[in-house]
């Protein structure tokens, strides 16, 4: 035990002054004569014992109502386990992720708690202590030291952020301030899905204090992820929307109801059984066809883990397929016909001769229609295109070059057939994924093209057609990009295919298939930047984000693509207009990482122990902002006494009282 203020101890020569009146009686006696006084004489010494005694009683209560007086004044104290640095300096990392919106066994938010812990350790130090406050945002504001009221006043602006960090993220944004020793305050979940590994390079002359937020056992629901059947609907043909939705609680969720609303009209619900630990499917039919930028949103009621109710997407169909085709000469073919909607496709056709190059790069499919050579120059190109994941479409024209057409379609078994006579095509394989949603039913008996085989590259069990003595008629293989072959020439003395109801949904297809950096239905707020193509770039005027704020992100054009880097601290959870020269060009939906709705978390210990378990980590089990509070006087600034002592001084003074009034 030590003293605050020692000097004061001087006063305790005050004791001497009650045992002065006792020693000195300054009352003055009577003599009083009795004829006979031997029996006073005996009621007078049992009378002189029981008053010397209650004396020494009422001695001894005074002494000790002014001792402990006098060490109340002292201050005394139990000395702290821990002290300071000499450079009072505190960092406090506050994680405000939005799984800190769960609750606490008594009901309390995870961020209010933190909040709570936080104040106390403000309030608590000596005044000319300085703080810095680190958040998930790693905003500002976190970048120097705060005063006292500074720090209060801080606090109270904090809120849940969007953004979740690793504990190497934290580490080193905290060792951005220096080398300097100082106490730093963990405050966190210590959530197992987003804490990462720990960097092993730690600075050992920092002392860090862990104070884990712990929840209750509380099961989650949320969206894993979402997915279109038909990732490009073409003409705004019927779609579906699959939903996984993933339960992370310890016993099953039965009957979740899930709600889909695009632009603001609810489109569908759904009614899911999921098991503990389990992902479930289910999906919507989106049979009204959409076109242009449309918002859509997948909600359920999930309580009391309500951050995550919400999925956000965003399904837009303004982007067009850009189709190349490289023909024989200027005049229309059927590839021109049915790549005509200019509402879905950009079509543009050159004759082999007068053709450029540079169209390449910016087409999602090229078609090499009609074409009986093909230049060793075109060659090379196409190679290059398909090497840098393009997609080509090759129809040979009625007489075919077997040498250009080897060294374009690298296959081995290639051969040129003459003089074939045309044949039926078989039906599709239903269960291919290409014709999947085509079909409104399995028809047996669909009646099927005719076509004349002018190549051959042998047996191909996956062609995506084949003739009914099962040779291919147009198959797919892969190179960087994807190449598709025809076997026959898309002339009327040849073939009847292009006439025929199969040719616009294959040829559809062929097309999204090659779509290149199309939008997205969502993305995580956990990516770093993302990129968007758009029709024109022409301008240098920076593309906006626009959502519940304005935004001007960092951004770089590559051709006619944008990358922006997400400025994280600012963007949120939801829908963003990606705006140019005052016009909305694509909608971007935003939502949380998944792994944020992962609540397992990991104990002080266990944390601890992948610091290394060193001295200089510890723990604070509290569990409320009181015992808190009393874990950090007793850690940093000692147990004070003074209460207790003056309890005891007025303690004997009551006894003091009481021996004089009932003591006889």
């Amino acid at each position: 035990m030590s003293f605050l203020y020692p000097s004061f101890l001087w006063a305790l020569g005050v004791l001497a002054v009650p045992i002065i009146i006792h020693l000195f009686n300054f009352r003055r006696t009577m003599r009083v004569y009795f004829s006979n006084n031997r029996f006073l004489k005996q009621v007078k010494e049992a009378s002189t014992a029981k008053r010397r005694l209650k004396h020494y009683l009422i001695l001894f209560s005074r002494l000790l109502f002014l001792f402990f007086l006098v060490i109340t004044f002292c201050q005394p104290v139990i000395p702290a386990k821990e002290q300071l640095g000499s450079d009072r300096s505190i960092v406090i990392y506050l994680d405000n992720s939005q799984s800190m919106s769960a609750q606490l066994a008594d009901k309390t938010k995870g961020l209010d708690a933190a909040l709570g812990f936080a104040r106390s350790i403000v309030q608590l130090f000596p005044p000319d202590t300085r703080y810095k406050l680190i958040t998930n945002d790693f905003a500002p504001f976190s970048n120097v030291f705060k005063t006292k009221p500074e720090m209060i006043d801080l606090l109270t602006q904090i809120r849940l952020s969007s953004v979740s960090r690793t504990a190497s993220e934290i580490q080193e944004r905290i060792r951005q301030d220096g080398i300097r020793a100082k106490e730093i305050f963990w405050i966190s979940d210590f959530q197992k899905s987003t804490f990462g590994k720990l960097q092993t390079n730690r600075d050992s002359s920092s002392n860090i204090h862990l104070v884990p937020i712990a929840f209750a056992a509380i099961p989650n629901v949320f969206v894993d992820s979402a997915f279109l059947e038909n990732p490009f609907a073409a003409g705004g043909e019927k779609n579906v929307l699959k939903v996984r939705v993933r339960n992370d609680g310890m016993r099953d969720v039965d009957q979740l109801n899930l709600k889909l609303v695009i632009n603001n009209v609810q489109a569908g619900t759904s009614s899911v059984d999921i098991p503990q630990q389990g992902v479930a499917e289910t999906s919507f039919d989106i049979t009204t066809g959409l076109s242009g930028i449309n918002k859509a949103k997948i909600s359920f009621n999930d309580f009391p883990v309500s951050f995550d109710n919400d999925f956000y997407l965003a399904m837009n169909f303004t982007e067009k397929i850009r189709v190349v085709e490289i023909k024989n000469a200027n005049t229309p073919t059927p590839i021109e016909k049915v790549y005509g909607n200019t509402g879905v496709f950009q079509f543009t056709g050159f004759s082999a001769d007068n053709f450029n190059y540079n169209f390449l790069s910016q087409a999602d499919l090229v078609v090499v229609n009609g074409l009986n050579s093909i230049d060793p120059s075109l060659v090379s190109a196409l190679q290059g295109y398909l090497d840098n994941f393009g997609n080509v479409l090759v129809i040979p024209g009625n007489r075919p070059d077997l040498a250009s057409f080897k060294n374009l379609l690298r296959l081995p078994n290639v051969n040129v057939i003459e003089n074939t006579q045309p044949m039926d095509l078989d039906r599709p394989d239903f269960d291919n994924p290409f014709f999947e949603n085509v079909f409104e039913e399995r028809s047996v008996s669909l009646a099927m093209p005719k076509a004349t085989k002018k190549l051959d590259w042998g047996a191909d069990r996956s062609a995506l057609l084949r003739f009914k003595n099962d040779q291919p008629f147009l198959s797919s293989f892969s190179r960087n990009g994807k190449l598709y072959v025809m076997s026959g020439a898309l002339e009327s003395e040849l073939t009847d295919f292009y006439n025929h109801a199969l040719f616009v949904p294959v040829m559809y297809r062929l097309a999204a298939s090659g779509k290149k950096n199309e939008s997205r239905l969502y993305y995580s707020l956990r990516e770093s930047f993302i990129g968007v193509r758009m029709d024109s770039l022409q301008s240098d005027e920076p593309v906006r984000l626009i959502g519940q704020e304005e935004l001007v992100p960092s951004q770089r054009k590559v051709g006619e693509s944008i990358f922006i880097d997400l400025p994280k601290f600012s963007i949120s959870n939801g829908f963003y207009n990606l705006v140019s020269q005052g016009d909305t060009v694509n909608l971007l939906a935003f939502n949380l990482d998944k792994s944020e709705s992962l609540l397992a978390q990991y104990s002080g210990d266990e944390v601890k122990k992948m610091m290394g378990d060193g001295t200089n980590v510890s723990i604070f089990e509290a569990t409320s902002v009181g015992t808190f509070s009393n874990e950090i006087k007793e850690r940093y600034l000692g147990t004070p006494l003074w209460k207790y002592a003056l309890l005891m001084a007025i303690a004997f003074l009551v006894v003091e009282v009481l021996l004089i009034r009932f003591l006889k």
